[in-house]
């Protein structure tokens, strides 16, 4: 299943409904909330648990007498939307106090929209009780039901009663649903020990795994982690692998992180394996990592790997049984999934895998069949990235900065980083510099990242990718195929393997590339010859065309032409103007005035020869067209093609 750039997190559970908000960006203000009845507990147990916490490092929110009144209030709403975790003790008379089963409502509810984790203890009342609403439950129960049927026959009022009796059948979803959870009980005797396995418990999710630095400003990243957290599905019994595709510095170890910290507490174990790329090249990175993954989820359990087919084994022995998220990042050759995340089988039942790559290939190659495509920020999400790199989302910007500013928008096309580099290498800077900045080129960093996806591909697929950079981008996929397969070129394959790579995308039958993708193309070529431009490969600047055609200064190492002008140039035919290109396979005019009707040579390297108006009369007669694929010239004067067509 390809989900592309759908809308799809907050699915924490098949019973819940969808989530208005996530925690994949959110910024807890605690680690843990307490959720106690007071006269039972407050000046024993939960006051001890709480210094505990405490003493551990934890923020505990503890209710120190907050007023109460008849609705449950803000304050309270905000700290538990605004911790992590939220501890439940249910003690004897927890279920009598309104106050307390409002609070266990709002709990269960952030629980599922934005993941957080919820611990009940259960403090000398027995689980069933709870579930089922026996014992001291029921009577607290039938107790708040007689009151509310008391009010109903004092105040008359219906709508006031029915709404009472709705909560009533809330209250008691909510206990049996949070009874049902995951806990302590505890009877009596060795409370301190009791206390202190509790907190260890707590502070392996909330101190051991401490969250990932997911970003500076984190724009756009909300979103995303909801179409990713509605795939996993992550109270489902499956294992499931989910892939996050897309090209280089769109975001999707960002989304990855963000995801990470949102559901690693859902897991037994959880481990976040970035840039496997870079650390598996090393002799024994492989190994490495799967001791990294052995450590991070069995915790503290001295297990020491020496070889990956030994690792392989370890992993699949010591996991399969236990439900854990895991995430490879920036995995770029199936040796990788396969020494680390090899199948579904090395995993406990609800485990979950989610793999960041720049080829989709590797994710089929790998049978995962769940892949989100990574989706560029839109233009208000671009703009305010590049604000707050550039001083903040709340900076004033004259209209020349926001005429700039929107440049810069519309020249990073939706990719973070370089929202990222540029905003924070021009923040501070006057607007002529920007202007400068704007005016140079790709800047190195994004660059750099962009370029590992094209040092990765074999010669031949980078030859096509760096003819649709220089020539081809918009045009049908359906026309440019025949042209490279006369360069020998395999394009169906090359074309292909580019796609998966997320270096272009076919839309409607016509080849796209990101603009920035497409300057780096250009700048490759360019870096051939930077002083020269008849020594490099590829000519499509029209300075550079016109500087060759007119001087004859083109060699053997141009492959391609393109006279695209922005107004037509005057260019007068010469004898020699193409002696000089033997391996010249495409040369196409747009609209460039050739004046003359002679030229003594064309290069039998031509597959592509466009040239409308061409002013020749004949083509030369040396000219041998045996591997020429396409012939368009309307307007042209001919007045007979040469002997060369004649053994075509």
């Amino acid at each position: 299943m390809d989900l592309g750039t759908t809308q799809l997190l907050g699915a924490p559970s098949p019973s819940s409904s969808s989530s208005s908000s996530s925690s994949s960006t959110y910024s807890w203000t605690h680690n843990v909330f307490l959720s106690f009845r007071g006269e039972d507990t407050r000046y024993n147990f939960t006051d001890h648990l709480h210094k505990n916490l405490v003493q551990r490092g934890i923020r505990a929110f503890i209710d120190d007498e907050l007023p109460r009144g008849e609705e449950i209030s803000q304050a309270l709403l905000d700290a538990i939307e605004g911790s992590r975790c939220s501890i439940i003790v249910f003690s004897e008379n927890y279920a009598s106090s309104k106050w307390c089963l409002d609070e266990l409502v709002h709990i269960i509810q952030c629980r599922k929209s934005k993941q957080q984790m919820v611990w009940p203890v259960f403090y000398k009342v027995d689980p069933s009780d709870v579930r089922n609403q026996r014992g001291s439950y029921g009577e607290a129960l039938n107790n708040h039901e007689r009151k509310f049927k008391e009010q109903k026959l004092t105040n008359h009022d219906e709508s006031k009663f029915k709404d009472n009796m709705k909560k009533m059948l809330r209250w008691k979803e909510t206990l049996t649903e949070a009874a049902n959870l995951s806990g302590s009980h505890y009877l009596e005797g060795r409370e301190a020990e009791f206390i202190q396995n509790i907190v260890n418990e707590i502070s392996l999710h909330v101190l051991h795994d401490t969250h990932i630095n997911v970003a500076k400003y984190q724009v756009g990243i909300e979103a995303r982690g909801r179409d990713l957290h509605k795939v996993l599905d992550v109270y489902g019994n499956d294992v499931r692998m989910v892939g996050i595709w897309g090209n280089g510095g769109i975001g999707k170890t960002t989304v990855a992180k963000a995801v990470y910290n949102s559901l690693a507490h859902v897991f037994e174990g959880r481990c976040f394996l970035e840039n496997v790329r870079e650390r598996s090249i090393p002799y024994g990175g492989l190994v490495d990592l799967q001791n990294l993954l052995l450590d991070e989820i069995l915790r503290g359990k001295e297990i020491k790997v020496t070889s990956a087919d030994k690792g392989i084994s370890v992993i699949k022995e010591r996991l399969s049984c236990k439900k854990v998220l895991v995430i490879v990042d920036d995995v770029d050759h199936l040796d990788q999934l396969n020494n680390l995340v090899g199948g579904c089988d090395w995993f406990g039942l609800g485990s979950r895998i989610i793999i960041t790559t720049r080829d989709k290939h590797l994710l089929t190659s790998h049978q995962v069949s769940i892949i989100y495509k990574a989706k560029k920020l839109n233009f208000g999400e671009s703009l305010d990235l590049f604000i707050s790199w550039n001083g903040g989302r709340n900076k004033n910007l004259d209209d020349d900065y926001v005429k700039a500013a929107e440049t810069v928008v519309k020249y990073s096309q939706g990719l973070p980083l370089a929202l990222k580099v540029l905003g924070s290498h021009l923040c501070g800077r006057s607007i002529d510099e920007w202007h400068d900045a704007l005016d140079g080129n790709l800047h190195s960093d994004i660059k750099k990242t962009l370029k590992i996806s094209y040092d990765a591909l074999e010669y031949s697929v980078q030859e096509v990718f760096l003819d649709i950079a220089c020539f081809f981008k918009g045009r049908k996929v359906y026309d440019v195929i025949p042209i490279l397969d006369g360069c020998d070129h395999k394009p169906k394959y090359a074309i292909e393997v580019l796609v998966d790579k997320a270096l272009i995308n076919i839309k409607q039958d016509t080849i796209g590339m990101h603009d920035l993708l497409e300057e780096l193309g250009r700048g490759i070529v360019y870096q051939e010859s930077p002083n020269e431009p008849g020594e490099r490969s590829r000519l499509w600047f029209y300075e550079d065309v016109y500087r060759v055609l007119t001087k004859g200064t083109g060699t053997n190492n141009i492959k391609g032409i393109i006279a695209k002008f922005p107004t037509p140039y005057d260019i007068c035919l010469s004898d020699d103007i193409f002696s000089k290109m033997k391996n010249l396979r495409l040369f196409i005019n747009v609209n460039a005035q050739f004046y003359g009707d002679h030229v003594d040579y064309l290069s039998n390297e031509l597959r592509f020869l466009h040239w409308p108006g061409c002013p020749l009369q004949t083509l030369p007669s040396t000219f041998n067209p045996r591997k020429l694929v396409e012939l368009y010239m309307p307007r042209s004067r001919l007045s007979q093609l040469g002997e060369g067509f004649k053994v075509i």
